[in-house]
């Protein structure tokens, strides 16, 4: 039996999932989960590397104590955060947080040397202020001796990575997400790397998912049991979760704590429309474009849930219970979902409040009230990328595919599939590291293509229509 190891970690959870095939079918099998959060450090929000680290190598170990050892494994993360390593390959200064508010006004400081549409044309993401390229100026202009000391960048997949193996890699989905790449080459953008001021030595040969990153270093397999492959899936969480989206040419939302909603293109459109629609075209698996918008996304309601717990931890406020409860509460208010005073406020509950009180709303009291807003909300926003992903592409979609752990939310995907007028299948719900698992099943030629793999998701996970 050959088993594959897929590690997804998110901003709110990570997990190891395992892998093999029988029957013809994808079988998974989660051996370890694990919370993850930023912190606080010296007034800034933080991660915390070296105990994610800890938690790779012990997930690792289960696969030898199940006596089940993977013959590759490959990590995804989140988008735009990344370490300086020193010319030791030591970290350089803290590893922030892409809610850390230090990027503030670094967008104005960005645009003195090339103006946002021109940036945009070049690189065709999407503005969001916690884009790499606007830590990197905040580095440049309030802690230059850090720069200065930087001999390499690694986003946090190739950072992991590399502390497996001892090889450094820069896989390219993940790189993309730095609003430093050009669409038309697949590579760092140098040109642009040079007018902001950035070290070009920092940013290493671009490798495509797929390719080997190495073995596992001696000192690894030691603590592990074993040694295997590590491979490069699309690190990139989204990049992942989009590969195992079953079906070819429709709308998919990876729904987690972002919502990422598009479609994929053969071509990035970077015209000034789909600026304007703040769409963006982040790398994918074999050169495609996932041709999306980043939705704040179930964020609100883990928020609300976090808040509702801490004050009273005797009622149930499990995401199943909150959406049954939304369903059955009577209130219509709505919110900008996408507002950014929604991305990082001290309390989530008395933010929204204060959005439906400012818009001459009914204010919701109850926990349930909350929830139906924020679900609401979310499909009113669904619906409106929706359009305009059909009108800047000139394509019409009949279904939208929803993947991730948001795909369990029955009420929302019901809410959805009545704003938008479109079929939902809802599933698989672990996409992301299923899309990393057949990042590797292709690399070792258990499918021929993306095409093959797909077809497989949609013959081994259950896929619920709305």
């Amino acid at each position: 039996m050959r088993y594959y190891l897929a590690i997804d970690i998110g901003a709110s959870s990570g997990r190891h999932i395992l892998s093999h095939i029988e029957g013809g079918r994808i079988v998974t099998e989660e051996i370890h989960r694990f919370a993850n959060g930023n912190e606080e450090k010296d007034g800034h929000r933080v991660w915390n590397l070296d105990g994610l680290f800890a938690e790779i190598i012990a997930g690792m170990q289960k696969c030898a104590e199940l006596k089940k050892l993977p013959c590759s494994m490959g990590i995804d993360t989140w988008g735009v955060d990344y370490v300086l390593l020193d010319k030791d390959d030591k970290r350089v200064g803290l590893s922030y947080a892409y809610r850390d508010s230090r990027t503030e006004g670094m967008d104005e400081e960005v645009y003195r040397i090339i103006p946002e549409d021109k940036l945009y044309e070049r690189t065709g993401i999407q503005k969001a202020i916690f884009n790499t390229i606007y830590q990197l100026m905040a580095v440049k202009l309030k802690e230059p001796e850090n720069l200065s000391r930087a001999e390499s960048l690694l986003l946090l997949p190739d950072y992991f990575n590399f502390l497996l193996t001892g090889v450094k890699k820069w896989e390219y989905t993940n790189a993309s997400t730095t609003q430093l790449l050009s669409p038309k080459t697949f590579d760092w953008d140098y040109e642009l790397i040079n007018m902001l001021g950035f070290p070009t030595k920092l940013f290493g040969k671009l490798s495509m998912p797929g390719e080997t990153v190495g073995e596992l270093s001696e000192e690894i397999a030691r603590k592990v049991g074993y040694s295997c492959k590590v491979i490069l899936p699309a690190t990139h969480d989204t990049g992942s979760a989009v590969i195992s989206v079953p079906k070819e040419d429709t709308i998919y939302i990876s729904s987690g704590t972002w919502s990422l909603m598009g479609c994929e293109l053969k071509e990035a459109i970077c015209t000034p429309k789909a600026k304007a629609a703040n769409l963006t075209n982040e790398g994918g698996y074999d050169h495609r474009f996932r041709f999306l918008k980043n939705i704040m996304g179930l964020w609100m309601i883990q928020s609300v849930k976090k808040e509702l717990e801490a004050e009273n931890a005797n009622e149930d406020y499990s995401f199943a219970n909150l959406c049954k409860r939304a369903e059955e509460a009577d209130i219509s208010s709505i919110v900008d979902a996408n507002d950014g005073r929604f991305l990082a406020p001290a309390s989530m509950i008395e933010e929204i409040k204060a959005a439906c009180r400012e818009s001459g709303q009914r204010i919701p009291e109850t926990p349930w009230e909350l929830a139906r807003v924020i679900y609401r909300s979310l499909a009113v926003c669904y619906k409106k990328a929706a359009e305009e992903i059909e009108d800047i592409t000139g394509k019409h979609f009949d279904r939208i595919n929803i993947v991730g752990g948001g795909s369990n939310a029955e009420y929302l995907n019901v809410l959805t599939a009545k704003e938008t007028g479109k079929k939902i299948s809802a599933g698989p719900s672990e996409a992301t590291a299923i899309g990393n698992l057949g990042v590797q099943l292709i690399a070792d030629g258990v499918y021929g293509s993306l095409a093959e793999f797909r077809g497989a998701v949609g013959d081994s996970f259950e896929l619920k229509e709305y």
